[in-house]
């Protein structure tokens, strides 16, 4: 079963090779019935004119497995925001020559302005012909591969060219899902009620006048004045200012006229500049001396 749907898979891509294919997947059902569901940007190519091409493919994969095989289309609205077919719009350009620069760089301006929060670009091979393999890549935005909840979609492609095949990678950064949206809520039918209960007639509501609350009058009462505290004297305070009052109150000198001031200050200003004893007496030794000689 698992190669018969390898095998299905590689003969829908080879059929429909520019029909824009992003995913294919098969589901096998009890009465073997085969359901293939078909994820395309160009559902018009895929169903051809009047639905021709859809019959010729179903009745090929009927030959092919013998069983019976339902198609189903379902197209993508956003192409931009598929990883798968932003690389294999790429590699398509590689093969045609045109530059792996100029084509990563439109892929990122164009997925980027169909609302990605971010993409990363890989190429690796002999690009432009080049001898020796290298490897290149770009990016814009954020790609949080390590975020669990990250909405982060992975496509990859090989570009068949003469100088030998180049591969590309993209990955694509859409939002954050919680795990609540990755689950999916099973569909319930809603049954009949074979007796339906009859409709309840709504009741007037009885409302009980309340007495109005009335005002009661309290009393306050008014704040007693509170006595300014005294401040306390220290036993050093208090000995300090009996002595003071003990002792006797001193005379005061009676004041001295200025010229009495004057005179005094002259005498002292005199006294000051007058010799010492000891200078008189070696004066009066020179002069001793040289009247003996």
């Amino acid at each position: 079963m698992l190669h018969e749907d390898l095998e299905m898979r590689r003969i829908i891509l080879a059929r429909l090779r520019n029909a824009g294919i992003a995913k294919i997947e098969t589901e096998r059902s009890s009465n073997a019935q085969l359901t293939v569901t078909i994820h395309t940007a160009k559902p018009g190519i895929v169903i051809g004119k009047g639905g021709s091409s859809v019959d010729q493919l179903r009745e090929d994969l009927e030959k092919r497995f013998g069983n019976r095989v339902r198609i189903s289309i379902q197209e993508i609205k956003q192409p931009e925001l598929d990883a798968q077919l932003v690389a294999e719009n790429i590699a398509s350009q590689i093969e045609r020559r045109i530059s792996y620069k100029r084509a990563m760089k439109q892929s990122i301006l164009r997925t980027m302005r169909a609302g990605a929060k971010g993409i990363r670009l890989y190429a690796g091979g002999r690009l432009r012909g080049a001898e020796m393999a290298r490897r290149e890549q770009d990016r814009e935005g954020r790609v949080p591969l390590h975020t669990l909840r990250a909405d982060i979609d992975f496509g990859r492609a090989t570009a068949k060219t003469t100088f030998g095949a180049i591969g590309v990678k993209v990955w694509v950064y859409k939002d954050q899902i919680t795990p609540a949206q990755r689950r999916l809520a099973p569909v319930t039918e809603e049954q009949p009620v074979p007796n339906p209960p009859e409709p309840l007639t709504p009741q007037a509501e009885i409302i009980e006048a309340l007495p109005e609350p009335t005002a009661v009058a309290v009393e306050v009462p008014a704040p007693e004045a509170v006595p300014a505290a005294t401040p306390r004297r220290t036993r050093t305070a208090t000995a300090k200012v009996e002595e003071k009052k003990a002792a006797p109150a001193k005379p005061k000198a009676a004041p001295k006229p200025r010229a009495e001031a004057r005179t005094e200050l002259k005498k002292t200003a005199v006294r000051a500049k007058t010799t010492p004893s000891e200078v008189k007496k070696a004066g009066g030794v020179k002069n001793t001396k040289k009247a003996d000689s």
